[in-house]
């Protein structure tokens, strides 16, 4: 018999000291072909790619009012004849007396202004082919994309690759920017980084509208997209006051949620529209019971698979299984627990595919390997980072 249960964790707030309330950003952020550094309204500083990268066309985007990330982009000329990978290459730092390997969460973003539909192209890290780029339905609704994935440093440099693919690019691969950023040891913790990689599928914050939860909330930042529901969106009548769970997500998180109707369970689709390929997932949910000093006991299940049954109390609560398996679209239940007065609730949740590890050089090298990641649709463009 299969089992879609393999590892669940659980954590309380209270295991884990509490963390600072002001984070700078380890890592570096990159502006493609933009001129000179500055810093964004949030603080954070960008650079310019021409000291991580030269090969490649400078272009400016003619779209008025943009982001400054999405202002300028670099493309890569395509020959389908010679085949070849651009590469940014960054310095990562591995501590040799320790086993434990660094990860980096990686950010690519795009954004395209024509002529034509956007090119289809690979991206490949280390010589692992992480996933195609298809930013097509997202320039339809006039929107961003980024692709995203968290990734070990196994030297002293880690390759951020593009590169064209004969079987469906027809354009000059392209990039808006690239962030790279040194997560602290605890977090994703669970994963296997010396045979891992994790690509993110979807990180909802549920029950919220609006802006996306991003820094300085977020240390890394992080994307949490809002998760709307009008009808059971919830918000916190405290807050949470550690944040001292292994992942460190922000502590805006806890303070919307979605909650079912007393005594009913709830089902939602999560990701939204997205259909997995059959495979092993990361998957951490994110619960505090809304009430103060207060707990309820619920149970979650995936396609039918008991994720959680237990308490969720006003510290907060994660449990997650660093291998689940998935397939196809995926449905979330909160179904009541044995204390019907109070009801099942969620406040967030991460998913990521679980990317095997090789020593792949060239595109063709990884045709077979996992691609199942998404461009993000709806990431604000107007404005000034």
């Amino acid at each position: 018999m299969e089992t879609h249960f393999r590892f669940l964790f659980l954590l309380l707030f209270s295991l884990l000291p509490s963390a600072l309330s002001q984070f700078n950003i380890s890592g570096v952020l990159i502006d493609c072909s933009v001129n000179t550094s500055y810093t964004d309204n949030q603080g954070l500083r960008w650079l310019p790619d021409s000291q991580f990268i030269t090969s490649g066309v400078s272009k400016n985007v003619s779209t008025p009012g943009l982001f400054t990330t999405f202002s300028t982009l670099r493309s890569f000329p395509y020959n389908a004849t010679r085949p070849r990978k651009f590469c940014y290459t960054l310095s990562s730092y591995r501590d040799l007396n320790s086993s434990r390997v660094k990860r980096y969460l990686i950010r690519t973003s795009y954004f395209f202004d024509g002529p034509g539909l956007p090119p289809v192209f690979d991206l490949i890290v280390d010589g692992n082919l992480w996933t195609m780029v298809n930013t097509t339905a997202d320039y339809l609704a006039g929107s961003a994309s980024y692709y995203e994935v968290v990734f070990p440093a196994r030297g002293k440099t880690i390759n951020v690759c593009l590169a064209g693919n004969p079987n469906y690019t027809k354009g000059d691969p392209f990039i808006s920017s690239l962030e790279f950023i040194m997560l602290d040891d605890s977090v994703y913790n669970a994963t296997d980084f010396g045979k891992k990689a994790m690509g993110l599928i979807a990180r909802s914050k549920f029950g919220a509208s609006g802006e996306t939860e991003r820094y300085p909330n977020d240390r890394y930042n992080r994307y949490w997209q809002p998760f709307p529901d009008q009808i059971h969106a919830k918000t916190s009548t405290h807050n949470i006051t550690s944040s001292a769970f292994w992942n460190l997500p922000p502590l805006d998180v806890f303070n919307t949620a979605i909650v079912a109707d007393k005594g009913n369970p709830l089902a939602f689709q999560w990701p939204q529209q997205v259909s997995l390929q059959r495979s092993t997932y990361y998957v951490a949910l994110y619960f505090a019971d809304t009430l103060p000093k207060s707990s309820r006991n619920l149970s979650v299940y995936i396609n039918g698979y008991q994720f959680y049954d237990g308490a969720v109390t006003s510290d907060g609560v994660v449990v997650f299984s660093p291998e689940w398996i998935l397939s196809g679209l995926t449905t979330l239940t909160l179904a009541p627990g044995s204390n019907l007065n109070l009801p099942p609730l969620i406040n967030a949740g991460e998913v990521f595919g679980l990317l095997d590890l090789q020593n792949l050089t060239i595109t063709r090298d990884g045709m077979d390997f996992f691609s199942v990641m998404i461009g993000w649709c709806g990431i604000k463009l107007y404005g000034r980072l």
